[in-house]
């Protein structure tokens, strides 16, 4: 009984935490957006995450489309690899394709950007190539 109810509660701190940093994605800081976008990273590359994420995607989109937006360099790279992460956790289904889908354009947009930096560039091709093979149900 203890045990269970210590992880459940590990996992309520952990969902705090993942909270805090989607929080921090609207900062008007970017190394508050940065650090937010490293700690996803770091959370969306370790565990599994899809219960958690699926009631929050649209959020996470959103804001995830922000710091491409509107952010340069490191913040879009950061950007786009937690996507590719996103995408990676929502799976092949719909939910994995909305995500992909609502920001495939941007991702396109930043790739041909001969302003943007190398590894945003780099990021965001790299997102653009898992979450095709992952999520896109059209084959073209």
């Amino acid at each position: 009984g203890s045990e269970a109810a210590s992880e459940q509660g590990q996992e309520e701190e952990v969902e705090d935490r993942l909270k805090e940093h989607m929080d921090n994605l609207l900062d008007k800081s970017a190394k508050v957006r940065q650090a937010a976008l490293q700690s996803l990273r770091l959370a969306l590359s370790s565990k599994t995450l899809s219960e958690f994420l699926l009631e929050r995607r649209l959020t996470l989109t959103d804001s995830l489309e922000k710091c491409l937006k509107k952010g340069k360099g490191e913040e879009q790279a950061l950007a786009g690899t937690v996507l590719t992460l996103l995408c990676l956790q929502m799976g092949s289904g719909p939910e994995g394709e909305e995500v992909f889908r609502s920001l495939k354009p941007l991702l396109v947009s930043v790739l041909t950007d001969s302003t943007a930096s190398p590894s945003a560039r780099q990021s965001c091709a790299t997102a653009l190539g898992m979450c095709c093979y992952i999520a896109a149900a059209d084959l073209e």
